[in-house]
């Protein structure tokens, strides 16, 4: 079927998701994660200063709220009343079942006669 030359053309972004990422391995984090719990695949504390969206290495104290005094360990955990958890928003390229489906196919065509 050709399709009319003065009619737009459909558009066919990838879907989006918001996610939280671990700050040092990279793993998803439930939005919903207390501030208390640790990262379920490396154990790094979550309430850290690397997790909040007002981490900034270019402001004063590494903050972006005026804090009264710097915290030195950005990674550890502690109780500023500042921190709100960073959430993105990832765009969605592939779905997992496709990858696996992909992998699977792509080693029985390395082992076929």
């Amino acid at each position: 079927m050709a399709r009319d030359r003065t009619e737009p053309r459909a558009i066919q972004m990838p879907g989006t998701r918001t996610v939280s990422r671990c700050a040092q391995c990279g793993a998803v984090i439930p939005i919903s994660a207390e501030a208390s719990a640790h990262c379920a695949q490396c154990g790094a504390a979550l309430h850290s200063c690397k997790q909040c969206v007002h981490f900034d290495p270019a402001s004063h104290f590494e903050c972006q709220q005026a804090i009264a005094q710097r915290i030195p360990q950005k990674d550890a955990a502690n109780d500023c009343t500042f921190y709100s958890l960073r959430v993105r928003v990832e765009r969605e390229t592939t779905s997992a079942k496709d990858k696996a489906e992909d992998a699977r196919r792509a080693f029985e065509r390395l082992f076929k006669k």
